[in-house]
């Protein structure tokens, strides 16, 4: 083994992390029979050779050894190496990125086509591998003819052939996954496959089987879906329940019962624990055996261990999230499988389902009273993975939230302990019980603040928990004062006057305007401009109870950095317009486009006041920047109580960004009663006839991503009823 791996310049080629001369030793640790040896070469190839998946020389020069270990029967651990093979080979280049491909991009996208024609050219010893002896190899291997063979014809009948004989249910699973990725690739051979997968819901009496041949059927083929797919699917996850290993069905009237309590009144845990289950499946067991390397690996292989620790049917939560992925729109089937599943008595089923209504109402709308309430049952349960996992996405839910509003004051009542997490490093955090009611509006978060208000060092989110509140957290004013009034101003004064400057803006608390002038006065120069922002937005919410603000105000007029925000304090303070106008008015000619930017929203807080600029707004309507142009044409119309000319900008906005959406939307439901038969109209509504979320994302989310669609939809509304107040004069 290893024939020439010495006569290979290594040193001259380079990975992630500098000379590629550590290569050999890599590869010789993947055949080592020390199982942490082995883990912590597979760490390093992932982690510098192919390193977020790049291929570089070195890992093109390695290609022709990792295909020596994965055919010779004495090496350890060869899955690995299979699918490290799979993914050197299996990336694609289709016409639209080769043709986003730059001139420094070359050299990359030439290693990438090298590397799949190289892994390609060998695939055909997955073919014998496929019927290894070792599991883990035979699970590893369907998935790496399906994306790299040029025969998919071929691979598809070997699948077929081997799915009767294969004994590991795992690797039976796989059989059918690498069907789906054969009908992805390849999409004349997806009718094919359909037919093949349909024979196996129809006929095929293994549930997680019939399970899987559905998920693929979604994802390749969701026509030919059964018209009764939530059904089917529901009695599918309970025969798995009843499988052995599998959770039993329980006798209960509610299938998700709130946890039984003894004489004392504490919870009695038993009474709905788990079986003592071990996962299905001899590939995973196999790996269960490993030493763990301190390696990423190694740690992420120890975590999804810990994870699946107990389940009857570790894979089928994989298999229902490909699923939901195949049934994409479909958003009332999608529901009707979560609810269902959220009253199953298998508490692994209800993990599973509350993590995956997360990602449902991320990025679907629909109408999800009884799901959230069923998502807001879990709270009570004894298992803290499923409570902690039901109030994590109740947090991002806002409003949509308000169903669990009495669930979530018990859980936040049971467990004060929970009210804030602390972090290995940063500031502490609000526990997600408490951020999801007072995200509600719900006094009864209150207390939960007030006790994190007195902690050494102020959650760094209380702020913004505090904001939307309002008045039920007013009083938690004079602690925010209190605490404020004893922050240090040195260089750790933004970390910590911030969370309470955001919590005393948010109660407009007129009543701090010492306190926030003393951090004002007293910023210090690290991060000093930030904190002199955080205060004049604080001293701006409180309005003429502000007053004794003005002569600092005044003087701040004069300081570049932060002109633009006391101009704006001071309107809001003292509506001093020929102090305010011109510093706004240089502003719009500021040399970067934030400061551009936020002169423009501020000159239309004065409405009619600024109608002065309106030559200078209408001048940056064509502006190269999309945002500004959009805070220009809004601010144009407060200026000038005219809509025309800035509906055209925003409305043309609005299909080149979406995330500029809620912003336009604001503007319009200001503006009051739209024509029925009108273009901002007929935007309006098609928006409001979308299922998907304006602003979901394949791949990423953000916390607040709910919260802004459900804003955007209630301001369509809003405009459309023309409930609008007209200009801000």
């Amino acid at each position: 083994m290893f024939s020439g791996i010495d006569e290979v310049d290594w040193a001259s080629m380079e990975h992630a992390y500098g000379p590629a001369d550590d290569v050999p030793v890599l590869l010789r640790g993947l055949a080592s029979a020390d199982p942490a040896e082995r883990e912590s070469a597979l760490d390093g190839m992932y982690g510098a050779v192919h390193h977020q998946g790049d291929v570089y020389a070195c890992t093109l020069a390695c290609i022709p050894f990792l295909f020596e270990l994965a055919v010779d029967p004495d090496v350890q651990d060869r899955g690995s190496v299979v699918e490290l093979l799979t993914s050197i080979g299996g990336f694609d280049l289709d016409e639209d990125d080769e043709a986003e491909i730059d001139e420094d991009e070359i050299e990359g996208a030439a290693n990438y086509a090298m590397a799949a024609a190289a892994v390609t050219a060998g695939a055909g010893v997955f073919f014998e591998l496929i019927a290894d002896e070792d599991p883990g190899v035979r699970l590893a291997a369907p998935l790496a003819l399906a994306t790299l063979h040029r025969h998919p014809v071929r691979v598809l009948a070997l699948l077929r052939e081997r799915l009767p004989v294969e004994p590991d249910e795992e690797v039976r699973l796989a059989l059918v996954e690498a069907a789906g990725r054969v009908a992805l690739r390849h999409r004349p051979l997806a009718g094919r496959v359909a037919e093949w997968l349909t024979l196996l819901v129809d006929r095929e009496h293994a549930p997680g089987l019939r399970l899987a041949a559905l998920a693929q059927l979604a994802r390749c083929s969701p026509d030919a879906l059964p018209r009764d797919v939530v059904p089917v699917v529901s009695g599918l996850l309970r025969e798995l329940r009843c499988a052995p290993g599998g959770a039993p069905e329980q006798d209960h009237q509610h299938p998700h019962p709130h946890p039984q309590h003894d004489q004392d009144g504490e919870p009695d845990v038993d009474a709905e624990a788990e079986p003592d289950t071990e996962p299905v499946g001899c590939a995973e067991a196999s790996r269960a055996d490993q030493a763990v390397a301190p390696t990423l690996v190694g740690q992420l292989r120890a975590l999804s261990a810990q994870e699946n620790s107990g389940r009857g049917a570790p894979w089928a939560a994989d298999l229902l999230r490909t699923l939901h992925v195949g049934l994409d729109d479909r958003v009332g089937d999608r529901t009707a499988l979560l609810i269902d599943q959220l009253r199953s008595p298998d508490r692994w089923q209800r993990i599973d389902a509350v993590r995956m209504s997360g990602g449902l109402m991320r990025a679907w709308r629909g109408s999800y009273e009884e799901l959230v309430a069923l998502v807001g049952d879990q709270l009570s349960d004894p298992e803290p993975r499923l409570a902690e996992a039901a109030s994590h996405v109740l947090e991002e839910l806002f409003s949509l939230a308000a169903p669990t509003a009495d669930a979530l004051a018990a859980r936040l009542a049971a467990d004060p302990g929970g009210w804030v997490k602390a972090w290995a490093s940063g500031p502490p955090g609000l526990g997600s019980t408490v951020k999801a009611l007072a995200r509600l509006g719900d006094a009864r978060a209150v207390p939960a603040l007030a006790a994190a208000l007195e902690l050494p060092e102020v959650p760094h989110d209380v702020g913004f928990a505090v904001g939307h509140l309002g008045p039920a957290a007013r009083p938690l004013a004079g602690a925010l004062r209190r605490r404020l009034a004893g922050v240090a101003l040195d260089e750790g004064a933004y970390d910590r006057a911030s969370p309470l400057l955001a919590g005393l803006t948010g109660l407009r608390a007129g009543e701090a305007t010492p306190e926030v002038l003393r951090v004002l006065r007293g910023a210090p120069e690290y991060r000093g401009e930030w904190l002199r922002t955080a205060a004049l937005r604080a001293l701006g919410s409180f309005g003429p109870a502000a007053r004794e603000a003005v002569p600092e105000l005044r003087a701040m007029l004069r300081r570049s950095g932060t002109a633009t925000e006391a101009a704006e304090a001071l309107w809001a303070v003292a509506g001093d317009r020929d102090a305010v106008l011109p510093v706004l008015i240089e502003g719009l000619q500021a040399d970067q486009v934030h400061d551009r930017r936020a002169a423009a929203a501020a000159l239309g807080a004065l409405g009619p006041h600024a109608a002065v600029v309106a030559p200078r707004l209408r001048g940056l309507l064509a502006h190269d920047e999309l945002w500004l142009r959009v805070d220009a044409a809004i601010a144009l119309w407060e200026v000038t109580g005219r809509p025309e000319e800035s509906i055209e900008v925003l409305l043309t906005a609005w299909e080149k960004n979406r995330h500029v959406r809620v912003r336009v939307a604001e503007c319009l439901a200001r503006m009051g009663p739209l024509g029925p038969a009108s273009t901002a109209a007929q935007v309006l509504r098609a928006e409001l006839a979308c299922v998907r979320r304006h602003n979901a994302l394949d791949g990423g989310y953000g916390s607040h991503d709910t919260y802004e669609d459900e804003k955007l939809l209630a301001l369509c509304r809003q405009a459309l009823r023309g409930t609008g107040k007209g200009n801000t004069a």
